[in-house]
């Protein structure tokens, strides 16, 4: 017997011509993104970033499919707490927080036993907190309002058809540049000799995955005010045309996809590196200016102790390129199944914010040594108070900037 519910399952999703095109088209991407993770583990991405290139590549494209079903964007996630009183998506960032934290811990303990403020694991995402983190805290959010789109939204967001994306990841660069001609500066007057505090440091790892992990939980019961009941369902039975919904047209649940972030996260620093989308885009901005004679070839700090998702000068593609490039494959792929790639409308006002916004991501993220995924999700991670600090900063200022509105005068036509 079919109900009233199944049927209308049925011909809200009908198959039509425009879904068989766009079926095609995502099938031959993700034939194209698995066949070139087929031919970096068969080279050993020799001359392409190393023996890690196919996994990294593998691991953006998981981010992206979990970043666009399940909407785990600091901009929508932000905008929809302050503008909307509604915290459903902050469980998402908190569940991968704390899942990540448990499998960085585990890490940790086999790598580095005896954990001290004079021994901390240098590969991790673990920086010195002072004046210019906050500075960079502020000036990423504000740029993320304005841009409609932290850095990793932008990238994953463009595949739908978001083209402000375009001059706010061009405005990225410029940020990056920006934020070496100064970096000099940041880090004689603030930066160096900064404390660099880690939670495990004297404590052991165990009381400082409880304490994070109560933080965690606090702010979980607090924002309880601001999640609203959920819509009812109704009766719906296991059909093709339900699990083609619940695959690619409804929202993937919270619990999923922020313990899903939060294990990709653990694969991604135990076989190469903490998870961060700002190394290989900042790497190019920074081997240009150095190749056109604008900076030194050294820069004191980033090439000596700091550790963050920071530029170094490249000649070719890193692993975290291939990161970046499977986040915006795989989100095309999965906003293609789902009809969500729309074109969407640009004029020269929200084009011209959007690079204001991006020219803000920039400098915040080389300031403060990352972007919300390598400072906030990895620092907080690493259980450093460098992500806190860091995502503190950012809440503030996004805060903000959504009560004032800035993201719908930025761009009047889109919100």
């Amino acid at each position: 017997m079919t109900t009233s519910t199944q049927v209308e399952a049925e011909e809200d999703l009908g198959w039509t011509r425009g879904d068989t095109v766009r079926t095609a088209i995502a099938g031959g991407v993700a034939v194209l993104l698995l066949g070139l993770a087929w031919y970096l583990a068969a080279t050993d991405g020799e001359g392409l970033g190393g023996s890690n290139a196919a996994l990294m590549l593998l691991v953006g494209a998981g981010l992206g499919i979990l970043f666009e079903r399940g909407r785990y964007c600091f901009f929508c996630i932000f905008r929809d707490m302050f503008e909307f009183k509604n915290s459903r998506g902050v469980y998402a960032v908190l569940i991968s927080i704390v899942v990540g934290m448990i499998g960085y811990a585990m890490i940790f303990s086999t790598r580095l036993p005896t954990p001290s403020a004079d021994n901390t694991p240098t590969d991790a995402h673990i920086a010195p907190v002072s004046i210019a983190l906050v500075i960079a805290g502020l000036a990423f959010g504000l740029g993320m309002v304005i841009s409609g789109g932290c850095i990793a939204g932008h990238l994953y967001r463009l595949p739908q058809g978001h083209l402000r994306s375009i001059p706010a990841l061009a405005g990225v660069v410029i940020g990056f540049g920006l934020g070496f001609l100064s970096w000099d500066f940041m880090y004689s007057s603030f930066i160096l000799g900064a404390p660099v505090p880690w939670l495990p440091a004297g404590n052991g790892y165990t009381l400082a995955v409880l304490l994070q992990l109560g933080v965690l939980i606090g702010i979980g019961v607090w924002l309880m005010k601001w999640n609203p009941p959920m819509e009812g369902r109704g009766a719906r039975a296991v059909t093709p045309t339900e699990i083609r919904r619940q695959v690619f047209f409804t929202r993937w649940p919270t619990l999923m996809t922020g313990t899903g972030v939060g294990l990709l996260a653990i694969l991604a620093y135990y076989k190469d590196a903490p998870l961060g989308v700002t190394q290989q885009i900042s790497s190019l901005s920074r081997t240009g200016m150095t190749e056109l004679g604008w900076l030194d070839s050294f820069m004191p700090g980033l090439d000596e102790r700091l550790a963050g998702c920071v530029a170094v000068v490249v000649e070719t593609i890193t692993t975290n390129g291939w990161l970046i490039l499977g986040i915006v494959l795989a989100s095309f792929i999965a906003a293609l199944c789902g009809r969500r790639v729309k074109v969407e409308k640009t004029t020269a006002l929200n084009s011209s914010t959007a690079l204001l916004g991006g020219l803000l991501l920039g400098w915040g993220a080389m300031i403060g040594l990352g972007c919300t995924i390598g400072v906030l999700l990895s620092g907080t991670h690493a259980m450093a108070l460098s992500g806190w600090v860091f995502g503190a900063a950012v809440l503030a200022s996004a805060g903000l900037g959504f009560k004032l509105g800035l993201h719908r005068k930025a761009a009047p036509e889109v919100y």
